[in-house]
Formats: structure tokens, C-alpha cells, sequence
């Protein structure tokens, strides 16, 4: 009798497993279709194309998994899903989510500063690259170029912007890292940091500081630059970011850069959260 009990027990709970399992998947596959809609304007896991399973799992884990991963909005996720790109150069798959992004919500000139973000990053020639991948889904919406100037500094005020804000988000800057280059030359790299970094690009328009730090940190994740994600960690806390919005923009990244170098931001976070 008590086998009996046991094997009924058993059975119901694999019957129970079996309908969640089934109400999960369902939740998540809905959940892809109508992500997948709105950004794109077209319909998810329609088994059509050269690869069709392939493109059933990644639509599926992306749209319909990673999409629902902590608190962003699509207009952070589809920036922070651009900047990634770019960073990785990976132009198709950007021309894409630019597209996606305008659907969304993001402004032609936010998109453009996403881009320009990225040239301390990644150097000029990734980051024109990427313009000109951007530049060519405005031409396709019929958006003008060039799109309104969102610079707020001068020559003579680049320092002292740059300063300001590297103060605040960076306090001590880069000099205990930079002193005792051959040369002195240091000094040079602190000056570009403060007045190319900061003062011309961090104190554009269209995208507030607390955008670009997450941003920021995003193209570091998927660089891997293990001492810049613990620096920057902090400039994001300073900016206003939450370390669980850290977190999401992290595992937004994870799909595009594999898990790799998505854990070991999560793991940087993790210890610096700790402390």
C-alpha cells in the first residue's frame, strides 16, 4: 500500500513538473514573439531559413529569456545590445538592432552618441565603423545628416569640464597608474583622459552621465579589461546606476559575448558588492 502511495506520489509530482516545465516554455516563447515583434516588426521561431534550430534556440534564450532579466526598459536593452555590437564590430548584427533601437524608442541623436561612445573604448576606426553602419539605417528611415551637434564644450572649457566630471565619478583619477612612465609621458595620458574622455566625449548631449557609465561599462565587459570593470564599477555606483542594474545590463551583454566574459564582469561585480 505504501508503494503504491509512493508511486502515485511520484507520478503526480512528474505530471506537476511536466505542466510547469510546459507553462514556462509557453511563457517564454510568447514572451520572444511579442519582444521579437516590437523590435523588429516581424515574427520569431517561424522555422523558416538555412538554420532554422539554431535561430529557434537564440531568439528563445534572447528575446524570450535574457529580455526578461532584471529591471531595463527595451530602450536600455537595445543601446546597450548596440554598444556591445560595435564594440565587437560585428556590423550586420548592429544594423539590425539599430533599427530595433529606433523602434523602440531610441532618438537618432542618442544612437549616434552610443557610437561616438564607444571611441575611447575601441579607438576611432571601430568606433567610424559603426557610425557608418548607424548612418546607414538613417539613410534607409530618411533621417537628415548630419543630425544636431550635441557638444557642450570648448577649447578652453574641455579641462575644466573633464576635470569636473572625472572628479565626481573617478575622485584620485588615473595618476597613481600613469606616474613613472618613461619620460614622464604619463602626465599626457592623465591630460587626454581628462580633457578627450571626459571633457568632449562624457559631457555630450542626448545621453545623460548615468547612461553612458552603464554603457561604458558594457563595452568594457565585452573588451574583458578586468581593471577598468572594477574602477568603473564604482563610477556607475557614483553615477546613480544600482548594482542590480549593473547586474541586468551585464547579462544583457551575455548572448552577443558569450558566458566567458560575461562572468567575469558578474564575478567583479559580485566582489566589489561584497565590499
Amino acid at each position: 500500500m505504501k508503494r503504491t502511495i509512493g508511486i502515485i506520489a511520484l507520478a503526480l509530482a512528474a505530471a506537476l513538473s511536466a505542466t510547469a516545465q510546459t507553462t514556462d516554455n509557453m511563457d517564454r516563447i510568447e514572451v520572444c514573439k511579442q519582444n521579437y515583434r516590437t523590435l523588429f516588426g516581424g515574427e520569431a521561431l517561424t522555422g523558416q531559413g538555412t538554420d532554422p534550430e539554431m535561430m529557434d534556440i537564440l531568439q528563445k534564450f534572447i528575446f524570450g529569456e535574457v529580455f526578461q532579466t532584471g529591471e531595463l526598459t527595451l530602450k536600455q536593452r537595445e543601446m546597450i545590445t548596440c554598444i556591445t555590437l560595435a564594440t565587437m564590430q560585428t556590423l550586420p548584427q548592429l544594423k539590425a538592432h539599430a533599427g530595433a533601437a529606433l523602434n523602440v524608442g531610441v532618438t537618432p541623436e542618442e544612437l549616434r552618441e552610443v557610437m561616438y561612445l564607444t571611441a575611447p573604448f575601441i579607438g576611432f576606426p571601430k568606433m567610424l565603423n559603426a557610425v557608418a553602419t548607424v548612418n546607414e539605417v538613417f539613410k534607409e528611415r530618411g533621417i537628415s545628416l548630419p543630425l544636431e551637434k550635441q557638444g557642450t564644450v570648448t577649447e578652453e572649457t574641455r579641462h575644466e569640464t573633464g576635470k569636473a566630471i572625472q572628479n565626481q565619478q573617478y575622485p584620485g583619477g588615473v595618476s597613481s597608474v600613469m606616474s613613472g612612465m618613461p619620460g614622464d609621458m604619463g602626465k599626457n595620458v592623465e591630460q587626454f583622459l581628462t580633457d578627450y574622455f571626459f571633457g568632449e566625449i562624457y559631457s555630450r548631449g542626448a545621453l545623460d552621465l548615468q547612461t553612458r557609465e552603464l554603457l561604458g561599462y558594457c563595452v568594457l565587459t565585452t573588451l574583458g579589461a578586468e581593471s577598468q570593470l572594477h574602477s568603473h564599477y564604482y563610477g556607475n555606483i557614483n553615477a546613480g546606476n544600482s548594482p542590480e542594474t549593473l547586474t541586468a545590463a551585464v547579462i544583457q551583454c551575455l548572448p552577443y559575448i558569450g558566458f566567458p566574459a560575461a562572468i567575469k564582469a558578474l564575478r567583479i561585480i559580485k566582489e566589489e558588492y561584497a565590499k
